[in-house]
């Protein structure tokens, strides 16, 4: 007899939480955030970090839709991705700034060192 009355309230207890989840409301802001930040580093102007930022920005919208339909845990799992992947166009945006600075410190060392040999007399 108790079994049925066991089963019952632990269907009644699950369901209830699964409708508890929280809504993401500090991961929708890092999301955000990073998406930003990638951008402001530059990442709409490099082609790997443009695609990563959009993706981003997809999942960021997409979250925001469950987010109003009340399906909270789907979309702080879309956010916990959209961050990562405005993470990962931030990384590339930094690598390319890099790449493109060191590309200009040896145009620079190179113009030095030839301004700089000694002329042969003739």
């Amino acid at each position: 007899m108790l079994k049925p009355a066991f089963w019952v309230c632990a269907a009644a207890l699950a369901s209830g939480c699964a409708s508890s989840w929280p809504e993401p409301k500090q991961p929708l802001a890092e999301a955000e955030a990073a998406a930003r930040s990638a951008r402001e580093v530059g990442a709409d102007s490099q082609p790997a970090a443009k695609l990563q930022v959009t993706l981003a920005d997809e999942q960021i919208a997409a979250a925001k839709l469950r987010i109003a339909k009340g399906d909270n845990q789907r979309a702080t799992y879309l956010l916990v991705r959209a961050r990562a992947d405005a993470e990962l166009a931030l990384a590339l945006a930094h690598e390319q700034t890099a790449l493109n600075d060191k590309q200009k410190a040896v145009e620079h060392s190179s113009i030095t060192l030839d301004a700089n040999k000694p002329r042969a007399t003739p």
